[in-house]
């Protein structure tokens, strides 16, 4: 499947248009909007300047540049500016600009109701598994100065498409622009990612006596893949996909047992001194309440303990810890987030999170942030996740999410979970594994700084607790 046209490529649209530098603003999309002449005025009548990129089925990505808005009105439009051009054949990159001859400009562009851009489809076409056969045409010999470039070498002599973009040109730099990544992580050789294998199957928590492993909590919304992230750091360290964790898609959380999950390594066969700590899913009106997440936090609750939604956690619970040490306790909570429901994220939801990190700021917890299924945020990331930090979408998300969370965008971490996978992937096993080590870190942190003693609580903290939750 062809990449969405890359920076380079927009810059060399934009030297092509002339007058300085352009934004581009994505209006249209069949693969998102579906593939209808209707839909396409819909998004783009009426919108000035545009540019219409073709990415086809042998990886060739063609197009057209209008100074003129699109229009219903089924007449030619007058451009004298308008051209067609080539960036890619076959994958390899080919800048090509096809101007309009002179003689044509008054038939530059033809707007009509029935028509998608430059004539490439008509009326509405469908998907046939991830492509489209556009039933238009793509000439770039009439009416326009065709450079002695034929057609079959730029279209492959077919109209098989992954998918069609119109973007809004406007004069001007979009001010999240960024030549590089806009955090530098990405991509690791083969032997930084054995290194970092390494160096977390050699992690060992500071020296406690009672401390064996860093604790972790996962907390999240139903579906945001806090059971899925374990599969995927469990799937890394054994060489293959593994599935152990409960994990899918459901209207209510899949999980209903606190589990503290370990992880073994395949080159040594020892388990790995930390435990990614499960939970059920935070619900609007259901699930855990901050007073069960408060007894989670404190290290209260034993592994395995099973949840019962129409009852709150109570001091009587079997294996109920009265005196949590510090190797009971968590030693950094990590928020799982759904990337691609950033922007409709529940608000009871969000409350109960920040109500946490209210509880946490009193002991010093650190916090960090997954956020997931960022291929769902951008086709650049889709189609090459190690491509996460070059992504506008994910970064915006990142940002957003800072704020929304009130966490330094430093410590949000976007990934993507093994989900449907039957084979690891380079890009994603690096996202996962830089995640982790973050958490890690964090985690190690915290237990530095602890004083060199059994930390304990006493049975009267755990009332005024249980209180608490009568009250919250």
């Amino acid at each position: 499947m062809a990449n969405k046209i890359t920076e380079k490529e927009r810059k060399q649209l934009a030297a092509w248009i002339g007058q300085g530098p352009k934004t581009f603003k994505l209006l249209y999309s069949i693969q998102r909007d579906g593939c209808s002449s209707t839909m396409f005025h819909q998004k783009c009548d009426n919108q000035g300047s545009t540019v219409t990129v073709v990415y086809n089925t042998n990886n060739s990505v063609y197009g057209g540049f209008t100074a003129k808005s699109w229009a219903a009105t089924n007449t030619y439009v007058d451009d004298d500016l308008a051209f067609l051009f080539q960036l890619r054949f076959n994958g390899t990159e080919k800048f090509n600009k096809f101007p309009v001859n002179p003689s044509y400009t008054e038939n530059a562009i033809y707007a009509h109701s029935n028509y998608g851009p430059l004539h490439l489809f008509s009326g509405s076409v469908s998907k046939s598994g991830s492509s489209y056969s556009l039933n238009g045409k793509a000439q770039f010999q009439s009416g326009y100065y065709s450079c002695s470039v034929a057609d079959s070498n730029i279209t492959n002599g077919h109209m098989n498409v992954y998918d069609l973009e119109v973007y809004r040109v406007t004069d001007g730099s979009d001010p999240n622009d960024f030549d590089g990544p806009w955090r530098k992580a990405l991509p690791l050789s083969k032997e930084q990612v054995q290194q970092l294998m390494e160096k977390i199957e050699n992690y060992c928590p500071p020296s406690f006596p009672s401390v064996s492993h860093a604790k972790i909590l996962m907390i999240g919304a139903v579906g945001a893949g806090k059971s899925s992230f374990f599969n995927t750091i469990n799937s890394i360290f054994k060489g293959r996909i593994t599935y152990p964790g409960c994990s899918g898609s459901a209207e209510h959380s899949l999980t209903s047992v606190y589990r503290q999950y370990q992880v073994k390594s395949l080159k040594t066969g020892k388990e790995l001194k930390f435990r990614l700590c499960d939970t059920c899913g935070l619900e609007e009106s259901v699930g855990p309440d901050l007073a069960d997440l408060n007894l989670l936090i404190t290290g209260n609750i034993p592994d395995r303990y099973q949840f019962n939604p129409s009852s709150p956690i109570t001091t009587d619970i079997p294996g109920f810890i009265d005196r949590p040490e510090l190797k009971d306790k968590i030693h950094c909570v990590v928020f799982v987030l759904d990337g691609s429901t950033v922007d409709v994220f529940p608000q009871t939801i969000l409350d109960k999170i920040k109500q946490v990190q209210i509880r946490m700021n009193k002991t010093g917890l650190p916090r960090v942030v997954l956020l997931t299924k960022i291929d769902k945020l951008s086709k650049t990331v889709q189609d090459d996740v190690s491509k996460v930090f070059m992504s506008k979408e994910v970064k915006e998300a990142v940002d957003k999410v800072s704020q929304m969370i009130g966490i330094p965008r430093g410590n949000v971490l976007p990934i993507k979970n093994y989900e449907n996978e039957i084979c690891l992937d380079d890009g994603t096993s690096c996202l996962a594994l830089l995640a982790l080590d973050q958490i890690i870190n964090s985690a190690d942190d915290f237990l530095a700084d602890q004083p060199d003693v059994v930390d304990t609580v006493d049975r009267k903290t755990t009332d005024i607790k249980t209180t608490e939750r009568n009250t919250d």
